[in-house]
């Protein structure tokens, strides 16, 4: 049970997690719409790279990008808060019924894990060279959050058997 109870408290966790990120993007929107602003820009990447043909200037791109940014993240924290809930509502149930519980969660991380390889580390730091720039690189943080959401999701789907601590 302490194992199971584990995997719905990282769930938790990872949903709070995105409630504040969600929370402090649109309660400070301007800032963070900002960072999006310049990696799309790449106007803090190395001097005369042969990158910035793939710079965006367009005014309403950056808002997209990040709009499609909060949208994933009330999505997928919604979803670890939900899993999280289901888990813990089966608690003591079979070994079965509790696995097939771990479906909304495997969803929620599976989701974040794209999100940070996707959205910030493929198309962020690689396209648009975000890792060039001291300023507005959010490549550690990406790192950081890819490697936590990627531990939980292998220890969620480690398989839950009957009479486990």
């Amino acid at each position: 049970m302490t194992i199971r109870a584990s995997k719905a408290l990282l769930l938790f966790a990872l949903g709070f997690y995105y409630t504040l990120v969600v929370f402090n993007n649109t309660n400070d929107y301007n800032t963070n719409l900002t960072f999006v602003r310049h990696v799309l820009l790449m106007d803090t990447t190395f001097p005369g790279n042969n990158g910035m043909w793939r710079a965006i200037h367009a005014p309403a791109v950056p808002w997209l990008f990040f709009g499609s940014i909060v949208i994933w993240e009330i999505i997928t924290g919604t979803l670890c808060w939900w899993a999280g809930f289901r888990l813990m509502r089966n608690l003591r149930s079979s070994a079965v019924t509790f696995n097939a519980a771990k479906k909304l969660g495997v969803i929620g991380l599976t989701l974040s894990l794209l999100m940070w390889l996707t959205a910030f580390l493929t198309v962020g730091n690689e396209w648009f060279l975000m890792w060039q720039s001291k300023e507005w690189s959010g490549e550690s943080g990406a790192d950081h959050m890819f490697a936590i959401a990627g531990i939980i999701l292998l220890y969620l789907v480690t398989p839950d058997v009957e009479g486990q601590a």
